[in-house]
């Protein structure tokens, strides 16, 4: 079984016991998130495609760990016109393990129309 939740701006394909990192979430080290935005759910042959979520989907996790990502450097530059400019990130980010997928709610219309 396996979901495609939405979080941080971006789409994760998950499945329980999968270990991820993902935007900054708020939590302590230890503690149990849910994770609500859930997009599509797959059990076997089973497939529930959310318009564009699933009503009462939710995904639980637990924060495992936050850091800072690698440093990413940024060089703008100009030829011929004596500009350059240097600058650093460090993305924020959550580490998390995926515990329980639950794939509450109906079918979207997106997949009734696919059956066809």
């Amino acid at each position: 079984m396996y979901a495609v939740i939405k979080t941080g701006g971006k789409q994760y394909r998950v499945a329980a016991g999968d270990k991820l990192k993902v935007e900054k979430l708020a939590g302590e080290v230890g503690s149990d998130i849910t994770l609500d935005q859930v997009l599509m759910v797959a059990d076997g042959d089973n497939v529930t495609i959310g318009a564009p979520l699933i009503d009462g989907a939710s995904v639980k996790a637990k924060v495992v760990a936050h850091g800072r990502g690698d440093k990413v450097m940024i060089f703008k530059f100009r030829r011929r016109k004596h500009y350059r400019k240097t600058q650093g990130h460090r993305q924020d980010f959550t580490e998390i393990e995926i515990g329980t997928i639950a794939a509450a709610g109906k079918a979207s219309k997106a997949k009734a129309a696919a059956a066809e």
